[in-house]
């Protein structure tokens, strides 16, 4: 039996070490050239935005924008949390994004996973009817009035929620996922008793984890960047339900316009005002927690290619 382990661990061995041809050494070290070329291609922007923030914002102008800068300034940054609602906008915007993010994911795989469903008859319906608000909506004047008119969600937290719950093509796209599961997992736990509900919670979702991940982190993306929603439905004596990108949007406006002013209207020289760099970096400040998160995704989008693989 020893013998037998042993000959095997050598035929692994040999096969593990069998040697690359010139050709194949010259393909590996092509691609790992472009890999390299195009990660850092891609790394280029953010460090070149990273860079321009923390540059003086005279240095900025004469001799634009650097890799490192030629003269270090937190002048922008400074601007940035000048405001006393910026923490508050922080705690609204992070709160709406986690909040909003685990309901919408509720919603949309609850009804993907009821359209993916062959036994359930009305699901052509539901898949008709959610497929046609892609194609026609009542527009702005209509939705405006349905939120203040009738259901009065304005100047409150539920306004940056509720509207962007149920995202229609997010739904289609889940419901894709689900269809290409295998049908005999579902079978055989009802076999033993489940339900829809443990079926779904159980059995599909956590074997759906690079789907889960993709429209998740869509839906992320949507409510971290909202403002639309505070500029119609939240008004000024609220603005503790701003969210971070429609306050630094406020300020930015009011950075342009003093800098645009006389230096006699406003006290101060043009080149005082850190307005290129403030732009730089309210970019750091509203996508970088962003950008920080999809590593933690990324072993989603790893693991669930094989976790809960039927076998046998």
């Amino acid at each position: 039996m020893a013998k037998k382990v042993k000959e095997q661990a050598y035929t692994y061995n040999a096969k593990s070490h069998i040697k690359m041809t010139s050709g194949d050494r010259i393909i590996n070290i092509f691609f790992y050239v472009f890999i390299v070329v195009f990660a850092l291609l891609c790394l280029f922007p953010f460090v070149l935005v990273l860079s321009s923030s923390f540059t003086d914002e005279q240095t900025l102008t004469m001799y634009g924008y650097n890799l490192w800068p030629k003269k270090i300034s937190l002048d922008a940054y400074k601007l940035v949390m000048v405001s006393a609602d910026i923490p508050q906008a922080y705690k609204v915007t992070i709160g709406t994004t986690i909040g909003g993010t685990l309901l919408s994911m509720l919603v949309t795989t609850a009804v993907a996973y009821a359209m993916s469903v062959k036994n359930f008859k009305s699901r052509s319906a539901v898949a008709l009817f959610i497929y046609f608000t892609m194609l026609f909506n009542g527009g702005l004047v209509a939705s405006y009035l349905l939120i203040t008119k009738t259901l009065h969600l304005e100047n409150t937290l539920a306004v940056l929620l509720l509207p962007s719950v149920c995202n229609a093509w997010n739904i289609l796209l889940m419901r894709n996922f689900f269809s290409g599961l295998p049908e005999s997992l579902a079978e055989s736990a009802k076999i033993d008793g489940a339900n829809d509900i443990v079926i779904l919670f159980k059995i599909i979702l956590p074997i759906s984890l690079p789907g889960l991940a993709t429209i998740g982190l869509f839906y992320a993306l949507s409510y971290w960047n909202e403002w639309y929603r505070c500029l119609l439905y939240v008004d000024s004596s609220h603005s503790d339900l701003y969210t971070l990108q429609y306050l630094i949007q406020r300020i930015l406006r009011q950075v342009n316009y003093a800098a645009n002013q006389p230096a006699e209207a406003v006290g101060l020289s043009a080149l005082s005002l850190p307005t290129y760099a403030y732009r730089m970096a309210t970019i750091v400040v509203s996508t970088g927690p962003i950008i920080l998160l999809y590593p933690f995704l990324q072993k989603y989008f790893v693991q669930g290619l094989t976790v809960g693989s039927v076998k046998g």
